[in-house]
């Protein structure tokens, strides 16, 4: 995933870096990386362009108006809509909910779906926001849709431990006297 691409020359930098001399510049010591199995996968360089899967972010006003070629790139499988960050560069900063945003986001979205992944164009990702429920983000033909992602789930669960915590502290903790030692046990296995 290649995040801020603004232009089909910069997806087709990111597809080069994916991809082994001489389609592409990607480093060939394909012998040491997890995708040979560490070079154990003797048909791996004659196979590795199909299994790779190259997304590129649109997140700018400059990469909405180019979603349409961005999309067309020989070997970008997908686009994913940015619109936090297509907010920010539009001068409206954390809110992605803004008319305008929204309105450029959606004709991003129609470049991207007026090409067809079948036959060279690529598929349309997004994220589930407060305006943008997972049905919208279907009706309006997007591909995948994201509910949630995981340095969010992470926070989320970090947030609440620290949450547990603090009200341990302030109300006592006698969960050892109910539960005896397998209060600590349950705590870890969570």
């Amino acid at each position: 995933m290649f995040p801020m691409i603004e232009s089909s020359k910069e997806a087709e930098k990111a597809v080069s870096y994916c991809r082994f001399p001489p389609a592409g510049i990607r480093g060939s010591a394909h012998t040491v990386v997890r995708a040979s199995s560490y070079g154990i996968d003797e048909g791996y360089l004659s196979n590795y362009d199909d299994q790779l899967l190259i997304m590129c972010q649109v997140e700018s006003e400059q990469g909405v108006k180019r979603a349409e070629e961005i999309a067309a790139v020989e070997g970008v499988d997908c686009v994913q809509m940015g619109p936090l960050d297509l907010s920010a560069s539009m001068g409206y900063l954390w809110d992605p909910g803004n008319k305008k945003v929204r309105n450029a986001l959606k004709g991003a979205e129609k470049a991207v779906l007026g090409t067809d992944p079948l036959v060279g164009g690529a598929y349309l990702w997004g994220f589930v926001m407060p305006h943008n429920r997972p049905q919208d983000l279907r009706t309006r033909g997007y591909h995948m849709v994201s509910g949630c992602v995981d340095v969010g789930l992470f926070r989320s669960a970090a947030v609440e431990d620290v949450r547990r915590f603090q009200l341990s502290l302030i109300n006592g903790s006698d969960d050892e006297e109910e539960h005896g030692n397998d209060a600590d046990e349950k705590y870890w296995s969570e």
